[in-house]
C-alpha cells in the first residue's frame, strides 16, 4: 500500500518541505510538494493524492481557506486532510476539524508520530475507499435485480391481462354464436319461403287459371307462409339486437379509462361483466349451470376508472365461477340438486359509501389462505391457471387508485364473499341509476 500512496505536502518553508518528503520517501510513500496554497489548489486539478498535509500558516491563502476550498470541490472533497501546525489553542484545532481537517499534527513534529498518523489516514481511506466500492457494486447489482424485478412483474401483469381478454374474447364469442346463428338459419328459411312466394306470384302474373293458382297456394302451403314469415323477422330482430346488446356490454367491460375519473354506473360494469362471464355460468356435460342472483339496490354514479373497476369484478365472479366448479366436482346429481351453484352480488349506497357484496357457496377457503389471498403472485391454483395477480391487482385499483377498501370473509364448505367499499359522488353533480333487483 505504501509504494502505491501519493501524499501531497503544502507548507510554505522548503526546510520542512524537504525534511517531511524525505521521511515520508524513505517508507515508499509518493511525495508531491508545494510552497502555497495557490500552487496546491492549482495543482490538484490535475493531480489527487491519497492524503494531504496541509501547514496551517502560509502567506497569501492560509491552510484554512485552502483546505476549505479543496472540500467545497467534489473532485477532491473525500482526500482526507492533516493540519500541520504550531498552533495549540482550542479555537484553532476546532476551526480546522469544522472545514473538513482529520488530524492535527504539532509542530516541531517527531517522525514515528508522523509515519503512524499518516500510515493510519491512509489505511482507513483505504478502507473507506474500498467500502464505497463495495456499495457501488451492490448498489449496481440491487439496481440490476430491481430492473429484472420490474421486467417480470410488467411480464406477469400482461399475462393477467391477456388472461382477462382470454375471458372476454371466449365470452363474447358463445354470446355472439347463438343470435347469429338463428340470425343465419332464419335468412336460409325466408329465402325458402320468399322464392315459394315469389313463384306463386308469377303465376298471377302470367294469368294463370285459378285452379292452378289454388293448387300451387296448397302446394306451398301459403297460408303457414304468411303467418310465418312476420315471425322469422320478428326473430331476426330479436337477434340483432341481441348482438346490438352484447357489443353495447362489450365497450361497457373495456371501455379505456383516461387520466382523471369520471362517472360511472357500476351496475352496468357488473352486468357486462356478467354476459362476457355467461358461457362459463351455463350448464355442461361435467358441470352444473351457475345461478346469478342479483340484488341490486337504489345506487348513485360513482367517481371512478370503469375499466379498472370492470377488471375487478372480472377478477372476482372469475375466481367465483371456479370455485364452484371446484365444489361440484365429485357430487352427484342429487347433491348438486340440493345445493345448487350460486353467485349473489349485492350493491347498497351507506353512510356516503356505495357496498358492492360478491359470494359463491363454492368450496371456500382456509383462514391460512384468506389471510393471503391478496398478496402479490400468491395462488392456490395449478400452475399455468393462476398468476397470483388478479387479486393482487384488484386490492390495489380498489384501495389505492378508488379511496376505497375490500375486504373477503370465508368458510371451508360454505362459500366466499368479497365485499368492496368505495366513496359516492357528491350528491350535487350525480344522479340515481335507479333501483334495479332482480334475481
Amino acid at each position: 500500500m505504501q509504494s502505491e500512496a501519493q501524499i501531497l505536502v503544502v507548507d510554505d518553508t522548503p526546510a520542512n518541505l524537504e525534511v517531511i518528503a524525505e521521511t515520508l520517501s524513505s517508507v515508499g510513500y509518493q511525495v508531491a510538494m508545494s510552497i502555497s496554497g495557490e500552487r496546491a489548489l492549482k495543482l490538484l486539478q490535475t493531480y489527487l493524492p491519497d492524503l494531504i498535509l496541509l501547514d496551517v500558516q502560509m502567506p497569501g491563502i492560509d491552510g484554512f481557506e485552502t483546505c476549505r476550498q479543496i472540500k467545497a470541490n467534489p473532485a477532491t472533497a473525500s482526500i482526507p486532510i492533516i493540519f500541520i501546525t504550531a498552533l495549540s489553542d482550542t479555537e484553532s484545532i476546532t476551526k480546522g476539524f469544522s472545514l473538513g481537517a482529520v488530524d492535527y499534527i504539532n509542530k516541531p513534529f517527531q517522525e514515528p508520530e508522523l509515519l503512524a498518523r499518516v500510515k493510519t489516514y491512509l489505511k482507513l481511506q483505504h478502507m473507506t475507499q474500498h467500502l464505497e466500492q463495495q456499495v457501488t457494486e451492490r448498489t449496481l447489482a440491487l439496481e440490476s435485480a430491481m430492473a429484472k424485478l420490474q421486467s417480470s412483474q410488467i411480464h406477469l401483469v400482461q399475462q393477467e391481462k391477456m388472461s382477462v381478454l382470454g375471458n372476454l374474447v371466449s365470452g363474447v364469442a358463445h354470446e355472439i354464436n347463438n343470435p347469429i346463428g338463428f340470425v343465419s338459419g332464419n335468412a336460409k328459411e325466408l329465402r325458402k319461403n320468399f322464392s315459394d312466394i315469389f313463384e306463386h306470384l308469377i303465376l298471377y302474373q302470367q294469368g294463370t287459371s285459378a285452379e292452378e293458382i289454388e293448387d300451387h297456394a296448397e302446394e306451398i302451403d301459403l297460408d303457414f307462409l304468411v303467418k310465418d314469415i312476420p315471425k322469422l323477422l320478428d326473430s331476426m330482430a330479436m337477434g340483432c339486437d341481441r348482438m346490438r346488446k352484447i357489443s353495447a356490454s362489450l365497450r361497457t367491460f373495456s371501455r379505456e379509462d383516461q387520466e382523471g375519473q369520471t362517472t360511472f354506473d357500476l351496475h352496468d360494469g357488473l352486468d357486462s361483466t356478467l354476459l362476457i362471464l355467461k358461457h362459463r355460468l351455463k350448464a355442461s356435460d361435467d358441470q352444473p349451470a351457475i345461478e346469478i342472483i342479483k340484488e341490486y339496490g337504489e345506487l348513485p354514479l360513482v367517481h371512478c376508472f370503469p375499466g379498472q373497476l370492470n377488471q375487478v369484478f372480472m377478477n372476482i365472479l372469475a375466481n367465483a365461477v371456479d370455485a364452484l366448479e371446484a365444489s361440484s366436482q365429485g357430487k352427484s346429481q342429487d347433491e348438486r340438486e340440493a345445493a345448487p351453484s350460486q353467485i349473489t352480488i349485492r350493491t347498497a349506497a351507506l353512510d356516503e359509501q356505495v357496498c358492492i357484496s360478491i359470494r359463491d357457496n363454492g368450496m371456500g377457503m382456509t383462514e391460512a389462505v384468506r389471510q393471503r389471498i391478496f398478496d402479490h403472485l400468491y395462488t392456490t391454483k395449478a400452475v399455468g391457471r393462476g398468476t397470483g395477480l388478479g387479486l393482487a391487482i384488484a386490492h390495489q385499483i380498489i384501495v389505492e387508485k378508488h379511496g376505497g377498501q375490500i375486504s373477503v370473509a370465508s368458510t371451508p364448505n360454505q362459500g366466499t364473499e368479497f365485499t368492496m367499499t368505495l366513496p359516492i359522488v357528491p350528491a350535487e353533480t350525480c344522479t340515481s341509476v335507479g333501483d334495479r333487483n332482480m334475481s
